[in-house]
């Protein structure tokens, strides 16, 4: 199934977006998060497409080749959610499946929460529903047993309040080189090399700890704050061509677009609060739990019975990086799935 490359404008925005499938067939559009890209649900486009969807997989703001915007609230849900709902208008007045991993997973859950008129149905990878607020709401969800909390304030979201109160750094030491941050970032868990949300079962997250190490690499033993760690390309998640596509979109856009997804809690807040009430997500709903994601972990899965009124709950056995790792197995939930709620 050939994908092809497009670009939607409007006056406040740009979005550059992958596309596959037949312009008249039901539209899925499939949302990524940090630090990734459009390219990063390959093979999840042609596969949905094959199955007679229109796939519409774009580029979020501050990433790849949609707009960098200059301020940090540039990058709150509702103005992300608005570049969505002004990209599907263009195609479409009725309503789509909307599929999200990482922070794409909150802009579905919002478009599930805001918007019920353009959501057929939503899945999310690995995030369940009540993240992307101020963390502070997460800190009752902690495993105390795993994160005491006289040692981890902040259990394995330490690494959210570095973003708040280190943020000109923490952008500058991803910076250093790109590409070495893509490969350390795109790992399955291992004993040698765990990567930013893997870490395994009952294993300490390293980003318990960034706060305490002053930076993100210091975990990894080397010498210096400020020196991230050269590990080989993980070919089972992304091809040595990828990494470097990657590497050169963040050297040429910089860190301050993606980072500023995770400093806009109080926005994000205020956003929840426009709905007044308590609202539930009527549409068919599929939440895929990720084994060894050691930062969404299954303890923070709390409230999607309470939200949900048709909920799926399915586990495949990968890192956080689900669709990449283990994308036979994702690929059939998601069909499966996909042919109950027809």
């Amino acid at each position: 199934m050939e994908i092809t490359e497009h670009y939607f404008k409007t006056p406040r925005h740009e979005t550059f977006y992958l596309a596959a499938g037949n312009e008249d067939d039901p539209l899925i559009y499939l949302i990524h998060g940090w630090p990734d890209l459009s390219m990063g649900w390959m093979k999840q486009i042609g596969y949905l497409a094959e199955l007679g969807y229109r796939v519409i997989a774009p580029d979020m703001r501050g990433y790849g080749r949609s707009t960098i915007h200059p301020n940090h609230n540039d990058y709150c849900q509702k103005e992300i959610v608005k570049d969505m709902l002004e990209l599907h208008a263009s195609f479409s007045t009725e309503k789509a499946i909307w599929i999200g991993h990482d922070w794409g997973s909150l802009v579905v859950w919002n478009l599930g929460l805001h918007h019920q008129e353009k959501v057929k149905a939503l899945g999310s990878l690995c995030v369940p529903f009540g993240w992307g607020g101020h963390p502070d709401s997460y800190l009752d969800h902690i495993d105390r047993t795993l994160y005491p909390k006289e040692e981890y304030p902040y259990g394995q979201w330490d690494y959210m309040y570095f973003y708040y109160d280190n943020f000109d750094l923490a952008c500058k030491q991803m910076a250093e080189d790109p590409h070495k941050m893509i490969k350390l970032n795109f790992t399955k868990p291992s004993e040698k090399y765990k990567g930013c949300f893997n870490a395994g079962i009952g294993a300490k997250s390293m980003t318990a700890s960034i706060r305490k190490n002053g930076g993100w690499f210091k975990h990894y033993g080397f010498n210096g704050l400020h020196s991230i760690p050269e590990v080989p390309v993980d070919k089972d998640l992304i091809s040595e061509e990828e990494a470097i596509m990657y590497g050169d979109f963040l050297e040429k856009n910089g860190f301050f677009g993606p980072n500023s997804w995770y400093v806009n809690g109080k926005l994000n807040d205020e956003y929840a609060r426009e709905l007044k009430k308590f609202t539930t997500i009527d549409c068919p709903v599929l939440f895929i739990q990720a084994t060894y994601d050691s930062v969404l972990t299954k303890n923070f899965n709390t409230h999607n019975k309470m939200v949900c009124t048709q909920l799926t709950e399915k586990e495949v056995a990968s890192g956080h990086w689900m669709a990449r790792e283990k994308p036979e197995e994702t690929n059939k939930v998601i069909k499966e799935w996909l042919e109950a709620i027809k």
